[in-house]
């Protein structure tokens, strides 16, 4: 009897420090250079969706950042992070959770994401070699992320017949190569040719990704 009153005691204190526990900072990128996308409207219910959970949101849509996307001389010389990329390299730190939204062209991002990626995700910045090149400290370890992507490909085409190439380039070679994980990603298409209920039900499924938190 002793032992069952003990299990009850220990499941009430881990409900209560569940309910204390501190609230996450969800940082959401829309990587989609037009605002008036569909990207950007899911990007606004994940908003909802972290502010519904008691999270701390912060959205950016990179079409509102300045910086030059090249990186000119690649790692031989350091080139300055502007006032924007300086900025979210900030959010990027605080960030307890990333959600990443952006479209599938030619099978990868838009090239304005890709572009804050080789800006921003350098060495030193987000990630450091230790000794070797195969083993790093990572800066961002402790963060999970969640990538949405949208595309105009049935996205059991984009799994089974291309074999993901942006879930691989983005997913593994560059936000879990940096630490965050554990990392989900979520398809969603054909989206030219969808009906605004099935968009709507895309919405209301990314709205509670964002009250999940994960």
């Amino acid at each position: 009897m002793q032992m069952y009153f003990d299990l009850i005691a220990l499941l009430l204190t881990f409900t209560q420090m569940n309910r204390n526990k501190t609230p996450k900072h969800t940082l959401i990128i829309n990587g989609h250079p037009d605002k008036q996308s569909f990207c950007a409207a899911l990007a606004e219910a994940c908003q909802r969706g972290v502010l519904a959970a008691g999270s701390t949101p912060v959205l950016v849509h990179l079409a509102d950042l300045h910086f030059d996307p090249v990186l000119h001389k690649a790692y031989k010389e350091k080139q300055r992070l502007e006032p924007d990329l300086q900025n979210l390299r900030e959010h990027f730190t605080r960030c307890d959770h990333l959600i990443l939204i952006y479209p599938l062209w030619w099978m990868n991002c838009p090239s304005l994401l890709k572009g804050m990626f080789d800006r921003l995700f350098l060495p030193g910045v987000m990630y450091r070699f230790t000794g070797n090149a195969y083993r790093r400290e990572k800066f961002m370890r402790g963060k999970s992320a969640r990538i949405i992507v949208t595309m105009d490909s049935p996205p059991l085409f984009y799994r089974l017949v291309m074999n993901r190439p942006a879930d691989c380039a983005i997913g593994c070679g560059t936000l879990k190569f940096t630490g965050f994980a554990p990392l989900r990603i979520s398809h969603f298409g054909p989206v030219r040719r969808s009906s605004p209920e099935r968009r709507n039900r895309w919405l209301k499924k990314v709205e509670k990704f964002g009250n999940k938190m994960n």
